[in-house]
């Protein structure tokens, strides 16, 4: 066995893989000290979708609103306490469920090599994997993202908003290094999942001319529901794929953040591309997800591996 494990530390270092990593992350960040982890974390949400196909698109969420707020440091995971109202009770993340997958996994990997994963590295592992079961393609992300030790429901102002415009989406997603491109791109993590009511209700004042009369009536009856009522994005709700583009082409994007990807001339052309090329769209959503996964990473100091993912250590 050491023969076997002297061999491969050998063929690492010869093509240089998990070597210099950004931000001090490395693709074999775990191999000696959890070898086991990423498919640990991969079998836990494979058994959770099964169950409940749903949850793809929730953890691809809490990824990205971990991401935007502070970094990917498992920030949103933290609770509450009563000196502190923490990222996760903030009115834009209310709605994000699957943090008990993010609990199993811990707890799995905490009784295979305590005090190694964190949290952060368990929440993107989960999201990338979550995108491959709905359908989407495979990425690889490097490894060693420490927890962060700070969450406070101030700091989700800087998430998007939905009823952001399109120079709007593009002014934000840049401040964070995106293109025009990966921010369409990452747009397209909505062909999973639904938007509530309360998310799209001021559309229908009729002020919004951007979308299909016929569309304005499905989310009118939607409504009527509630305002906790749900729609799908696309008509694929827990498949990955294009067809969210599609529905813009259409006039029938859910939110205004969507739809005017479609209207604006800045994003039509990226929209029609990936409407009619799914695999164009898979590839920039690769790279997109990767640059995203790399930002503001805390490193050493900075922060932590949590023992709890729900609370500071």
């Amino acid at each position: 066995m050491e023969n076997i494990l002297v061999i491969a530390l050998l063929l690492i270092a010869s093509t240089g893989f998990g070597i210099g990593g950004v931000n001090g992350l490395r693709m074999d960040y775990y191999f000696m000290s959890c070898p086991f982890a990423e498919q640990i974390v991969q079998n836990t949400v494979s058994t959770a979708l099964q169950a409940d196909p749903t949850l793809a698109a929730a953890l691809l969420r809490m990824h990205f609103h971990d991401c935007f707020i502070q970094g990917c440091d498992g920030s949103v995971l933290i609770d509450s306490t009563k000196d502190n109202t923490a990222e996760k009770d903030s009115p834009a993340n209310l709605s994000l469920r699957g943090y008990e997958i993010i609990d199993d996994a811990k707890e799995q990997l905490e009784n295979q090599c305590p005090g190694i994963v964190s949290c952060a590295d368990i929440l993107a592992i989960a999201a990338r994997d979550a995108v491959f079961w709905a359908g989407g393609p495979r990425y690889e992300i490097a490894k060693g993202r420490k927890d962060g030790k700070r969450s406070r429901i101030e700091d989700t102002i800087n998430l998007p908003f939905p009823t952001f415009n399109a120079t709007e989406l593009i002014n934000q997603f840049g401040q964070h290094g995106f293109s025009v491109q990966d921010m369409v791109a990452l747009s397209g993590a909505h062909t999973l999942g639904v938007a509530r009511c309360s998310s799209f209700k001021g559309r229908l004042n009729g002020a919004d001319t951007t979308m299909d009369s016929g569309f304005a009536q499905t989310l009118s009856k939607t409504c009527s529901n509630g305002d906790n009522a749900e729609l799908a994005f696309d008509q694929t709700r827990n498949t990955f794929d294009n067809f969210y583009f599609n529905a813009l082409q259409r006039k029938s994007g859910v939110l205004f953040s969507d739809q005017t990807l479609f209207s604006s001339p800045r994003t039509r052309n990226i929209v029609n591309a990936y409407a009619f090329n799914t695999a164009m769209f898979f590839l920039d959503f690769q790279r997109a997800m990767v640059k995203m996964s790399l930002l503001d990473v805390k490193e050493g100091s900075n922060g932590e591996v949590r023992e709890s993912c729900r609370r500071i250590n």
